[in-house]
């Protein structure tokens, strides 16, 4: 058995049984990829994928377990690397976030250009995605870090630590007859058109349960995971918007009118999300910190022990 024979099943399980796509993505060809995971089925003297032909149409029951043992392992050889990297290379390596587009483009800049200053050798990435694909990313050791809302804590294999609660405002074109039938009830929302957040992104769950426990339905017209979005449509009149109360700038967004709707809507939780068996770089404590001082590097690693995994 080859680590480079589970690192190919692994990654043709995540490109959807696509052997060319798993080929791509490793930088290696079809046919020694395909090959190698006939050798390790003849090793183990079971198959690991269903075939329709010589396609893979699926996998089978011990393949499932076979993968997930794969992961296992590929993880822990990233740790051991990442070990080397911190006692070698203390204050350079790669920092990769995954994290929603409100939280990077409202909440992280700050936190990002300090983190910058103090490791300018630490090469920064964040994607962006819906809280699933954040929380994906991390399960899968594709991201370091995840920041999202709710959702993201639903994951049984990511520790998720409270980072900061948030609500909600609507925003209108100035001179909007909302403006004047203070004050805002989830009723007088619902005469207008509404553009939000997709009802499957941040909150949307959350706001959805709020308008139906209250017997209403909101006439929603457009839906976007960019507050930005939300507000350009709003400014051509194409209907209320309902966002992040910190997606609103008073001189930015002064084309805008604001209402501040916290009162109709419980608040929202943004979670920082870990793998509760990854080893975290020096650097990825720090980053953590910047975003919520209220986590030191002593309080992280003590939720990652209470959680079954031992940080040290």
């Amino acid at each position: 058995m080859k680590v480079h024979q589970l690192r190919y099943i692994r990654e043709v399980a995540r490109q959807g049984l696509s052997v060319s796509l798993a080929a791509e993505a490793l930088h290696t060809s079809q046919p020694g990829v395909s090959k190698q995971i006939q050798l390790l089925e003849e090793e183990l003297n079971l198959q690991i994928f269903k075939r329709n032909g010589k396609r893979l149409i699926g996998v089978t029951e011990p393949g499932k377990i076979i993968l997930q043992l794969a992961e296992r392992v590929m993880m822990e050889m990233d740790n051991i690397k990442r070990v080397g990297d911190e006692f070698s290379h203390e204050d350079s390596g790669t920092l990769t976030i995954a994290t929603t587009h409100t939280q990077a483009r409202y909440r992280l800049p700050a936190a990002v250009k300090e983190f910058m200053q103090r490791y300018p050798k630490v090469k920064l990435t964040i994607h962006q995605g819906n809280p699933t694909q954040v929380a994906e990313q991390v399960q899968k050791g594709e991201a370091d870090i995840g920041i999202a809302t709710e959702s993201i804590s639903s994951y049984d294999d990511l520790l998720c630590l409270p980072c900061y609660q948030w609500n909600r405002c609507v925003v209108t074109p100035q001179g909007h007859p909302l403006l004047a039938e203070q004050p805002v009830t989830l009723e007088k929302i619902t005469r207008y058109p509404l553009i939000t957040y997709d009802f499957a992104f941040t909150g949307g769950s959350l706001v959805s349960k709020v308008f139906e426990k209250a017997g209403l339905t909101p006439n929603v017209v457009l839906t976007a995971i960019d507050a930005d979005v939300i507000k350009t449509y709003v400014n051509l009149g194409l209907g209320i918007g309902l966002l992040a109360n910190m997606a609103y700038d008073p001189q930015r967004d002064s084309h805008l009118a604001m209402l501040d709707v916290s009162d109709l809507f419980p608040p929202s939780t943004t979670y920082i999300g870990l793998r509760r068996d990854a080893y975290l770089r020096g650097y990825s404590y720090a980053f953590i910190e910047l975003l919520a001082p209220h986590y030191s590097r002593q309080a992280i690693e003590s939720e990652l022990k209470n959680s079954g995994y031992n940080a040290s």
